[in-house]
């Protein structure tokens, strides 16, 4: 076989600078019959024939292609590789190559395409869209390097129809509290709300696809959706070029953000840098089908969006039962509520990045939401020990080997080491920390490190710094003025001569 440069070289040699075949043979090693064949040909692209010989794979054919036929109508997460079918093929007795395999299926794929193409299955009408008319939604799976750990990451991609402005932000999970999360951080990104969205059947929006595009939306998205006032509209099932502008701005933030991806401490400053990369790529890339980039037509486009309003409160709730250790579980963590709704139901509110204990209208608590990737590992247990000063008032001997009170601040913590060293400390440190439920917990924590300073580690003498402190007077003893009529008007003079006077025979003294 005879590349295209060499061909080129030697009609070169041959036609311009007159070379001999016998000197081009010596040059490249070909036989003289190949170099006269090349020079004849009428074309400088030259045609081989490919002999046909038998292969092992002959007699698997068939079995091959009806597998590749089930398998095309799966999704694609539950089709089955070549590799996989090539060793369901060794099973049946084959005991060719995988390679063989392989081109089999790229021609089989290959054939199947051009027959759709044929038929106009794999033909498109370009989409034209106004301003402010639509928006398009996808996720995406993509890692990062978040605190030294290599993440997984559920991408959430928004791109406006017209303008074609985008904005891309991460989350650790794809469940509903984050999709509500990230369309209203798009919104704001894009300037505002489009008058409809184009999503696929995705679960945390269609509960149940029914015949043509009727959908059951999950009651969560219909309310973000009436919201933010725009209709919401799903693509055929296994139709992602209904939404191709979002699918291919899934392929491009690829190349464009994740690939030279630096690290990041955490994932809120990985969103912030993602959100600042949007916009600025913005300004870089033409639109390509309007004049300027896709910031001018942004900055047009903006004028048609509804403005953005009251952010949707997207939390899922959930009822959960408080147990008698005053916790609540959730995603394998479990998280501490006031001794007060112990053994009773509470309503449990998720957010992207907190959860809020309410009930009885009221919200009875906040923290953290902390989300485990790693199902090897135990969950854990998140204490605020504020919540339990209602049971040590009751049981003050808990609080020496109580867990929540290990994560108290390290002033009280250096009380408790005193108080506990004397008879009735436990109570005494109880009432102290009881303080924080009438009082500021930082005055009563300025009172005790000042107790500790001034090396009186006392609840009368907390008691005294604290009222000082809220009534706005100086705490130290050395600073208050002394009252007029307490003035001394005459210092006395240490005489013990006095007292000898005392022992005199003539006095008379009370008996």
């Amino acid at each position: 076989m005879i590349d295209m440069a060499l061909l080129s070289v030697i009609r070169r040699w041959h036609f311009r600078q007159q070379v001999p075949i016998r000197e081009i043979e010596r040059r490249t090693g070909l036989s003289r019959n190949t170099i006269r064949k090349y020079l004849r040909a009428d074309t400088v692209e030259p045609q081989f024939k490919v002999p046909e010989r038998p292969s092992k794979l002959d007699p698997y054919a068939e079995k091959l292609s009806g597998w590749l036929r089930i398998e095309a109508g799966k999704s694609r997460k539950q089709r089955r590789t070549a590799k996989q079918m090539h060793a369901d093929l060794v099973v049946l007795g084959y005991n060719g190559s995988y390679g063989r395999v392989a081109a089999f299926v790229r021609t089989w794929k290959a054939d199947r395409q051009r027959e759709q193409q044929t038929s106009g299955r794999g033909t498109f009408v370009p989409l034209v869209f106004a301003p402010g008319e639509a928006f398009q939604f996808d996720w995406s799976e993509d890692w990062a390097l978040l605190g030294g750990k290599q993440t997984k990451l559920q991408v959430a991609h928004t791109k406006l129809s017209h303008s074609r402005a985008f904005t891309v932000r991460a989350y650790l999970l794809q469940t509903h509290e984050m999709l509500f999360d990230a369309l209203t951080q798009a919104f704001r990104v894009l300037g505002g709300v489009p008058q409809r969205g184009i999503f696929d059947n995705m679960k945390t929006a269609v509960d149940r696809i029914g015949t043509g595009k009727a959908r059951q939306v999950n009651a969560r998205f219909a309310a973000m959706a009436s919201h933010y006032l725009f209709e919401p509209e799903f693509c055929n099932p296994a139709s992602g070029w209904e939404k191709g502008q979002v699918e291919k701005n899934v392929q491009d933030a690829r190349r464009r953000l994740w690939q030279p991806m630096p690290s990041f401490p955490d994932i809120d400053a990985l969103n912030v840098w993602l959100e600042e990369q949007c916009i600025a790529q913005w300004g870089q890339i033409q639109h390509g089908v309007l004049p300027g980039t896709i910031a001018d037509v942004h900055a047009e486009e903006v004028a048609s969006l509804m403005p953005l309003g009251r952010p949707f409160d997207g939390f899922v709730e959930h009822t959960k039962r408080v147990s008698p250790t005053c916790l609540v579980s959730f995603e394998r963590n479990r998280y501490s509520v006031p001794a007060s709704f112990a053994n009773r139901p509470v309503s449990l509110r998720v957010y992207p990045d907190r959860l809020v204990i309410a009930a009885e209208g009221q919200v009875l608590c906040e923290h953290g939401r902390i989300i485990e990737r790693s199902h090897d590992q135990p969950g854990r247990t998140i204490y605020d020990w504020r919540h339990y000063l209602a049971v040590i008032q009751r049981k003050p001997g808990a609080l020496r080997n109580g867990a929540p009170f290990a994560e108290m601040p390290e002033a009280f913590r250096q009380l408790q080491g005193f108080l506990l060293k004397r008879p009735g400390g436990d109570r005494e440190m109880v009432e102290i920390l009881a303080l924080v439920l009438q009082h500021d917990e930082q005055a009563v924590l300025c009172s005790v490190e000042l107790a500790l300073e001034a090396g009186v580690p006392t609840k009368t003498h907390i008691l005294n710094i604290l009222h000082r402190l809220l009534d706005g007077k100086p705490t130290s003893i050395a600073a208050i003025d002394t009252p007029q009529a307490l003035s001394l008007r005459r210092e006395p003079k240490a005489n013990v001569a006095r007292y000898d006077t005392l022992r005199g025979k003539d006095l008379r003294h009370a008996s």
